[in-house]
């Protein structure tokens, strides 16, 4: 796997680890876990404490381009210390498939702050739900009207000033001629060459690529029928291709949709960057291979025994050990006492976070005290040259707290203890056929897999929390590179935090 180093050295304390010895450490750990180190980002002089930070915003755009899959910290101090901030940018570098992790520290996030980044998530997911409902109940009433309601203008119209779609003179022949090229037996690829060759472009002045070219083929829009989410109204914009042509082209892209496809969508292996070898620590990566009679096995393998095989750890069959932690990870949610205490742990966190807000408030009140003390001095006579000048400094000061008051407030939205407990417990209904659903559970709640020979190891974001299963009680089988099945555990128990099995 490909990692980068971020790097950061803070302007408040000239005591903490040099940038030098921060990159040796992360160095030494890429090299120890068997990633490669593949750029660093180094901020000087710079408090973690805000995201204005040039090298962190540039790690996180680089990010997108999806050239690295971990980003390795001397301590997590050095990504953010503001835990909101700190959940912004992991959510971000997520989305992008990153993950950041300690060089010195055991566990790679703060215990309770992950259940805690995860209930804000998904309070924020939540309002922005609702928002989009709002927004969306206007633009229906738009469309039911036939109007444009935004974004890209669909190639072959153009929008008049009453917001209506009229066809346009200049590209609507080239979508008529796209049309009856696929139609007379042309491939996508063809007709996309062909007009690169002519030099023509999409509406937003970009090359036709074979995606543009294959949604133009199935828009009904070109029929004239408007379309916005469930609004469909026939004949409601103008019509560019006739419907025996539309037709045509419709059944010759059915006949090529249902051809052997040319390849297979790309496996998602939910363990990855939490499950480490037990044997050298490396992590262990997704890997599939295909049998003689075409059966295709996916398994999780060391990093070090892929590209040096230099570790002797076996391969571990991936839906296995997947649903192994989905099913020890589900007594949690399932444990009301351990629900209360995840609640009072994260309370005790939000409390702390209010300490922000409530020195603020201090400061402001103080400063307001000030003012008033300087206006009752001016009334009585007391005024010198540097009156007014302090005066307005301490509106200025008085103006900045309100604001920053006001930012931390939006920032820390304040949630009560069954809010969170009926978050934590919302997730009981999580439906675990589905990919995105155990994902979910566990990058909420597994930190770290340690995989042995002789055992798995399950840490958990919750301290105290964890797991272990014996390995070495299986009678005749192994869960190794021969694939074969594992046996069920028989029993299982669960107390003061820590999980049991027996086999």
């Amino acid at each position: 796997m490909n990692a980068v180093i971020y790097a950061r050295y803070s302007s408040d304390n000239q005591r903490e680890e040099s940038i030098e010895g921060q990159l040796r450490e992360c160095k030494a750990f890429a090299k120890a876990k068997g990633l490669q180190i593949v750029g660093t980002y180094v901020d000087r002089a710079l408090s973690a404490k805000t995201d204005n930070r040039p090298e962190f915003q540039k790690m996180i755009r680089d990010s997108a381009q999806k050239k690295f899959e971990v980003v390795i910290v001397w301590k997590l101090d050095r990504f953010s210390r503001n835990r909101y901030d700190s959940a912004k940018y992991k959510a971000a570098l997520k989305k992008n498939g990153a993950r950041v992790v300690s060089a010195t520290e055991a566990i790679s996030d703060g215990a309770e702050g992950i259940l805690l980044e995860s209930l804000l998530e998904g309070m924020a997911e939540y309002y922005s739900a609702e928002l989009a409902e709002k927004v969306t109940r206007g633009m229906i009433e738009n469309a039911l009207k036939c109007k444009y309601n935004g974004g890209s203008v669909l190639v072959g119209y153009t929008i008049d000033t009453e917001q209506n779609y009229q066809i346009d003179p200049i590209t609507a022949p080239i979508v008529l001629d796209i049309f009856r090229k696929y139609a007379d037996g042309c491939t996508i690829m063809d007709i996309v060459r062909d007009l690169e060759i002519k030099g023509l472009k999409t509406s937003k002045g970009k090359p036709f690529e074979f995606n543009a070219v294959a949604r133009m083929l199935h828009n009904r829009r070109y029929l004239g029928e408007y379309r916005f989410k469930e609004v469909v109204v026939p004949d409601g914009m103008p019509q560019i291709v006739p419907q025996e042509l539309f037709d045509k082209v419709q059944a010759r892209l059915k006949i090529n949709a249902e051809a052997p496809a040319r390849s297979k969508a790309k496996e998602e292996f939910i363990l990855t960057t939490k499950l480490y070898c037990g044997k050298c620590g490396s992590f262990m990566v997704g890997e599939s291979g295909t049998a003689k009679n075409g059966t295709t096995h996916r398994y999780y393998k060391c990093g070090k025994a892929k590209r040096k095989h230099v570790c002797s750890k076996k391969p571990v069959k991936k839906e296995w050990i997947e649903n192994l932690v989905i099913e020890e990870t589900r007594k949690i949610i399932w444990d009301d006492e351990m629900i209360d205490r995840i609640a009072d742990s994260i309370m005790a966190l939000l409390e702390e976070e209010n300490a922000v807000v409530a020195a603020l408030r201090s400061r402001y009140a103080d400063t307001a005290k000030a003012i008033n003390n300087l206006l009752n001095a001016m009334q009585q006579g007391i005024i010198t040259p540097s009156t007014k000048e302090r005066l307005q400094q301490l509106e200025a000061e008085k103006e900045e707290i309100s604001v920053e008051i006001t930012k931390q407030e939006i920032k820390r939205p304040q949630f009560t203890k069954e809010q969170i407990v009926a978050f934590v417990r919302k997730m009981r209904e999580l439906d675990l056929d589905k990919i995105s659903h155990r994902r979910k559970l566990i990058d909420c709640f597994v930190n770290a897999i340690y995989l042995y020979d002789d055992k798995l190891i399950i840490t958990f974001n919750f301290k105290r929390g964890s797991a272990t299963v014996p390995l070495t009680d299986l009678t005749g089988k192994e869960n190794g590179s021969d694939f074969n099945a594992i046996a069920p555990p028989c029993k299982r128990g669960y107390a003061n935090g820590v999980s049991s099995f027996a086999w």
